[in-house]
């Protein structure tokens, strides 16, 4: 099977939590138990993602971050409030294969991607596009899909990877959460003009959403939330399925 499977924890420390829209969060757990649940489910990789960090203004929380990777075998890409190279440094020292960004990038300092990528290489660097639908275009988004940037998101796509980034996370605030499928057009466009992977989030409600989505947009990677922390289905389960339906 080539579509990755992530399991993706969106983090309020000290714990997971589940927003819709990216908001009204409920608390799903503990970052640790969850990380070792999906890891024993057999999750290709883990994003863990502080969604409140550059909401708050605040440090990273590295102790948190650590707690999960010295305890998980999977690669890690770890994001939230990362605004310096030095933010970068520290993920990857304490475990992280890879370190997620947004909000710093896109409304500061999109060189930071050029900087990271030229000292942790392209692959350890992910950025995590936050996309609203308007009439003609997908708009990207910060601060957990509260702030306007006026960027395209196929403009910012481009951008970042002529800049040296790895991945691309591409989240659906319209579909975050909702459990009513996968935001095909956005998740198409964005795969079609990308050389670079891309992995697809936000809206998974059942196992056919996913192997829709693979189906249709062909994605190097499907990262999933509420289908996993509510007992829907396992890992193993998602993986078999595509396994019977999709010739690899």
């Amino acid at each position: 099977m080539s579509t990755r499977i992530i399991a993706k924890l969106d983090v309020k420390p000290p714990f997971v939590v589940k927003p819709i829209h990216f908001e009204g969060l409920r608390i799903m757990g503990t970052p640790s138990k969850l990380a070792k649940k999906y890891y024993d489910q057999g999750a290709d990789e883990l994003y863990y993602i502080d969604i409140v960090s550059s909401l708050y203004q605040r440090e990273i929380l590295f102790n948190e971050l650590e707690a999960v990777a010295s305890n998980l075998f999977i690669p890690l890409a770890a994001g939230g409030g990362v605004k310096s190279i030095d933010d970068f440094s520290k993920m990857i020292h304490i475990g992280a294969d890879k370190v997620v960004i947004n909000t710093h990038a896109i409304q500061k300092d999109p060189s930071i991607i050029d900087k990271a990528a030229k000292i942790f290489g392209s692959q350890a660097v992910v950025i995590n596009i936050e996309a609203k639908r308007w009439k003609s275009f997908y708009e990207c988004y910060t601060d957990c899909g509260r702030e306007q940037t006026h960027k395209n998101v196929l403009e910012w796509s481009k951008e970042v990877e002529s800049r040296g980034a790895g991945e691309i996370l591409l989240q659906s605030v319209d579909m975050d959460g909702t459990c009513k499928g996968f935001e095909l057009d956005l998740a198409s466009e964005v795969v079609s003009i990308s050389n670079i992977p891309v992995v697809v989030a936000s809206g998974a409600g059942s196992i056919e959403d996913i192997l829709k989505l693979i189906e249709v947009a062909n994605p190097s990677g499907v990262a999933i939330a509420s289908l996993l922390h509510y007992d829907k289905t396992t890992i193993y389960d998602i993986k078999n399925v595509i396994n019977s339906h999709l010739v690899v």
